[in-house]
């Protein structure tokens, strides 16, 4: 039995992929880290990928830390990134559906996408089905079993409150800040992920834990998340498994679904 999220009714047009098309997620590109040129030459990467890929793509799924960080004032938004707008405002106008799912690091998105490009920001798992198949899809960040200090932690940023402020502070300083507190956050998640990506060990997967914990009440084929930094594949039940995406800092891996198949790919190289 699945029950449906009331962000499902979005992923209608693609419950049904057309002969030779595919579904295309990426996460955690980390644009504006750690320095201009470096984000610039992934920035490029990037473009690239989506060229290569588009010929065939039925949507696009961008699951969250796409930037490094990310916020929008009422007429100001984070310099650069033209490159990547731009194409996915191309991909748009050519009918490709984007999604974007807001991360740790790019939560505060709000309406600037939808209205200038018109592609959705989803900020909260959702499930959707496609050819018979159910995903549930999110960033991943304070899923799962504890890291309360964070959940607690996130819930602040998400609210009214903390926005209103931030909202008050000059873009130089809001921006200069965030991008300190990004840094030193980044840092931390890679040299973790760095040490546990040579010995991945399952039942410490917090992601496939809570996959688990939402198999057991809502059966899924597929659980995709990025967040980690490490690209895996973990079986979840019988049929069921859980992909974590990478990243484009280090291993520019992605995934791909066609058919009834779910795989993941890493570009040049």
């Amino acid at each position: 039995m699945f029950i449906s999220t009331p962000l499902s009714k979005s992923f209608e047009h693609i419950k049904s992929l057309e002969e030779g098309k595919k579904l295309y997620f990426a996460s955690d590109f980390h644009l504006g880290a750690p320095d201009q040129e470096a984000s610039q030459e992934r920035e490029r990467r990037i473009i690239r990928w989506i060229d290569f890929t588009k010929r065939d793509a039925a949507a696009f799924f961008f699951v969250g830390d796409i930037f490094d960080f990310w916020y929008e004032y009422s007429k100001v938004i984070p310099k650069g990134f033209v490159r990547f707008i731009g194409k996915i405002a191309e991909l748009h106008d050519q009918g490709i559906p984007v999604y974007f799912f807001g991360g740790n690091h790019d939560m505060w998105m709000y309406s600037y996408f939808q209205k200038e490009i018109g592609i959705e920001v989803i900020l909260d798992p959702v499930s959707f089905e496609c050819n018979g198949k159910y995903f549930h899809i999110s960033h991943g960040d304070g899923l799962g079993p504890g890291d309360y200090f964070y959940k607690f932690l996130k819930k602040i940023f998400r609210g009214s409150v903390t926005r209103f402020f931030f909202h008050l502070l000059h873009p130089d300083l809001g921006i200069g800040l965030a991008h300190a507190w990004s840094k030193s956050s980044r840092s931390h998640n890679s040299s973790k992920s760095t040490n546990e990506a040579d010995s991945v060990v399952p039942d410490k997967e917090i992601l496939l834990s809570y996959s688990k914990s939402i198999q057991e009440k809502t059966p899924h084929d597929y659980y995709i998340f990025g967040h980690r930094h490490i690209p895996m594949s973990l079986q979840v039940s019988d049929k069921s498994y859980y992909y974590n995406l990478g990243e484009w800092i280090k291993y520019f891996t992605y995934g791909v679904y066609e058919k009834e198949d779910f795989h993941l790919m890493k570009f040049e190289g």
